[in-house]
């Protein structure tokens, strides 16, 4: 493909990409009017865990699929699926509806996400590669500012409906580049589709989803529907391990797991994407609750982060296409991670927020300098026929890195926030049964956000804050030793001379067959 037709199918594939990214945030500002209207509240947490699950659990579907008869078509009905979901959502009349519409879009989203990426890694040499994918990185980034804001203005000025409805206009832009421009070779044979492997893989990473972001912090961690559905999926996904050894056609190739790059990447990414839904999730907190910021106010405090990923995201991808070296890029990366973590763990109440601002940048750097260059470096080193399997493995282990994070910060925030209460509650000499909040104290504060604080007598406000800021501090301490493992990780990553305009000699240096386009 010519320069100019990469970047008109960069653009579709952005889009596509932005769209799915996005509806991971954009609901959470909208919640509460739905809830008020829906009279759902006992269900609001389900609107966020059924996209979850299903964008989860289909990225390694369509990674294989693709593999098997072609890009084009899977990625095309990817963007019809996501698009009719969102139309959906938009009209539901109820909790229950929007819950199961929501989880059609997932099965949308996880296509956009990780066939993006694959179908870059058809049309682009690994050389030249990295100053493209950095881009993706900046779509992860505006995102997760943009969602808090357009889903504020939205509920704000027109209806929390138009948060699905914007989905359409930019869906049919990427839907037509996609079904114009898009064209990949792809070798017509017959396939076997591993529906057993299939359907144990979606049920096992299905039940470990809803442990972790569901019944962990509603049932608690030792209850019986926490212990069986944990079970359940460790069974499932033993089982699934077995078919995958005996399948014609397995969904995730064993033999990956022999690939020394996609091991050691898929752990990076899955401890790094924990560490990284942390902050991007549990930042917000600190400015609507401690600072009293406004959900749109607090997106646009998060532009400094964004800016930070944007950077470091495109800087790395140039330097990458230049020199053909990708290894050094983790190792800084999860450097700048645990010191920008260390740092956030210092805030306080009167922290300023040129201060924060600049924590904040660090953080996204450290973010930037990582998350896309796993992906280039696992695409360079398997062969054509696996790109779609491996590229989706690698945003499959990222994606539940993020899934176990969030339940894993959620539980810190929790049970900290309430011994810094119970413990200022007793420093001021304030007596509370307990000595902490009532039951489900903590997440009507939380969802409450500083209105729900201002309400408590004054002095119990400022024990509360300071709870909240403590809480936050231990939180983010608590992420340093997971970036430090992706750190140790990143050492035993192999340099691979990337495939493409590398040079003379470049491609003779490549340790693995060099694939051919099907």
């Amino acid at each position: 493909m010519t320069h100019r037709q990469i970047l008109v199918v960069m653009v579709g594939l952005m889009l596509g990409m932005f769209l799915a990214a996005l509806d991971q945030s954009i609901v959470g500002t909208a919640m509460p009017k739905i809830v008020s209207q829906f009279n759902g509240l006992d269900h609001m947490s389900w609107t966020v865990t059924a996209y979850l699950l299903t964008s989860t659990a289909s990225v390694p579907l369509y990674g294989k699929i693709s593999d098997q008869i072609g890009r084009r078509p899977v990625y095309l009905f990817a963007i019809v699926i996501f698009l009719v979901g969102s139309a959906l959502a938009g009209m539901s009349q109820n909790m229950g509806q929007l819950i199961g519409f929501r989880a059609v879009q997932g099965l949308g989203g996880g296509g956009l996400m990780s066939l993006s990426l694959a179908i870059i890694g058809d049309v682009i040499p690994p050389r030249d590669r990295g100053r493209y994918q950095g881009l993706f990185g900046a779509v992860f980034a505006v995102s997760s500012v943009a969602g808090p804001l357009l889903g504020g203005f939205f509920t704000d000025h027109l209806s929390w409906r138009w948060i699905f409805y914007i989905n359409l206009p930019v869906g049919i832009v990427a839907l037509f580049v996609a079904a114009t421009v898009l064209k990949i070779d792809q070798r017509k044979q017959k396939h076997a589709i591993d529906w057993t492997g299939s359907a144990l893989l979606v049920g096992g990473v299905t039940a470990l989803l809803l442990v972790t972001s569901w019944s962990g912090t509603a049932n608690g961690w030792t209850s019986a529907t926490t212990l069986l559905l944990g079970a359940a999926g460790v069974v499932a996904l033993v089982l699934f391990a077995l078919v995958e050894r005996r399948a014609a056609e397995p969904v995730m190739p064993p033999h990956l797991f022999r690939n020394h790059t996609f091991s050691l990447t898929s752990g990076i990414g899955f401890v790094v994407g924990l560490a990284m839904f942390g902050a991007i999730i549990y930042l917000p907190i600190y400015l609507q609750v401690v600072r009293g910021d406004s959900p749109t106010g607090s997106g646009l405090r998060m532009i400094p982060m964004m800016v930070g990923i944007l950077g470091a995201s495109i800087i790395s991808g140039r330097v990458i296409s230049k020199t053909g070296k990708y290894k050094a890029w983790p190792l800084v990366g999860t450097v700048v991670t645990v010191v920008g973590l260390a740092l956030l763990s210092r805030l306080r109440l009167d922290t300023s927020m040129w201060l924060l601002g600049a924590f904040m940048v660090l953080m996204g750097i450290g973010l930037g300098c990582v998350m896309q260059v796993l992906v280039l470096a696992v695409q360079n080193s398997v062969e054509m026929k696996d790109m779609g399997a491996a590229t989706a493995g690698s945003m499959f282990f990222r994606s539940i890195g993020g899934a176990f994070g969030t339940a894993v910060f959620g539980t810190v925030l929790t049970s900290r926030l309430n011994h810094h209460i119970a413990e200022g509650m007793a420093a001021a000499g304030i007596r509370t049964q307990g000595g902490g909040l009532a039951s489900g104290g903590q997440e009507k504060l939380t969802s409450g956000g500083r209105a729900a604080i201002e309400q408590l007598p004054a002095q119990v406000q400022d024990v509360v804050l300071n709870g909240f800021v403590k809480a936050l501090d231990d939180l983010f301490l608590v992420g340093i030793p997971f970036v430090a493992v992706a750190f140790v990780l990143s050492l035993f990553v192999r340099e691979v001379p990337l495939r493409g305009h590398g040079g003379p000699g470049a491609d003779k240096a490549e340790a693995v067959p060099v694939p051919v386009m099907e």
